[in-house]
């Protein structure tokens, strides 16, 4: 077709969902046959048959499989394109998820803050953080998750990237432990039993750069998924771990061996956290607050250095 309706989008969206005609029209308030005219223009404008009969069901074709993952985002960016934009925000009635992709250092070190900034202005909202196994965009792009906090991973172009802090490592080990006897220089440190807090079990690490740089290698001799499961075993053994120093004055438990936290003798490059959001988002007023309430919760402490430029 030389002009396709893009008003197909979104019932292609639906009907790619549901597998199903009848599920199909239910989503979009249509009558069954109204919905079953959609599907044969469907197939007229794209040439594929789309949804097939399998017995009493109906399966996707492969062709229908390939784009059912491509065709929410396309649908919601031309609903954001040809939509009215809405500037009018009501805080105090607004009911709204907003999922939020961060690691466990953050959520520890800012979400008790951010909810009850949050609860303040906007009661209705339901904040949810999903855990950060890795550092793919494809979240973002799928609407899977409104927000992505963390260390920017791969170069995205499309992503909108915002600083929030930067912070730095600094060492953790237990009330008396050895290496705090005495000067602590380099060489000591490396020569230290570690724990490394590494989601993909990985052996190296921005310390073990910097030590590179100084001829040195350290010794890992366990690996764990998270800083704070790395803190637990520091605190019960001999072993050396790391945590941001913005995570390092939540994780003192008084009902737990004392953990001691040091600056690390050589210098490290600073690890800024980011807020990352895809461009459909960008000017959307709940996200906009939202961001914005969420870079003042952050605002640097210590050596901490604010840093609010937008990408």
């Amino acid at each position: 077709m030389t002009n396709p309706d893009l008003n197909l989008l979104r019932a292609l969206d639906a009907l790619l969902a549901e597998a199903s005609v009848a599920g199909a029209a239910r989503r979009l308030g249509l009558s069954a046959s109204a919905m079953s005219r959609t599907l044969a223009r469907l197939r007229e404008t794209t040439g594929d048959p789309l949804l097939v009969r399998a017995g009493r069901s109906m399966v996707l074709t492969p062709h229908a499989a390939a784009l059912r993952e491509r065709v929410p985002h396309v649908a919601g960016e031309a609903d954001a394109l040809l939509g009215r934009a809405d500037v009018s925000l009501d805080l105090a009635r607004l009911e709204r998820t907003f999922t939020i992709r961060a690691n466990d250092a953050f959520v520890i070190a800012y979400a008790a803050k951010l909810h009850a900034a949050v609860r303040r202005e906007a009661p209705g909202i339901l904040l949810r953080f999903a855990p950060k196994p890795d550092k793919n965009p494809r979240p973002l792009r799928e609407a899977v998750i409104d927000l992505e906090i963390g260390v920017l991973g791969e170069s995205v172009p499309e992503l909108k990237v915002q600083t929030l802090f930067r912070d730095h490592y600094v060492g953790a080990v237990r009330s008396g432990h050895p290496l705090l006897e005495g000067p602590l220089t380099p060489q000591r440190y490396a020569a230290a039993d570690h724990v490394l807090s590494s989601r993909r079990n990985g052996l190296v690490g921005p310390i073990d750069t910097a030590l590179a740089a100084l001829g040195l290698v350290r010794r890992c001799t366990l690996t764990v998924p998270s800083f704070t499961t790395a803190l637990a075993v520091a605190a019960e053994s001999d072993l050396v771990a790391l945590v941001t120093h913005s995570l390092a004055p939540t994780v003192t438990d008084p009902g737990a061996p004392a953990l001691q936290f040091f600056e690390l003798p050589f210098p490290t490059e600073p690890v800024v956290i980011s807020q990352i959001w895809h461009p459909r988002l960008d000017n959307d007023p709940a996200h906009r607050w939202l961001r914005t309430l969420i870079r003042t919760c952050c605002r640097p402490r210590d050596e901490m250095e604010a840093d609010g430029r937008d990408r």
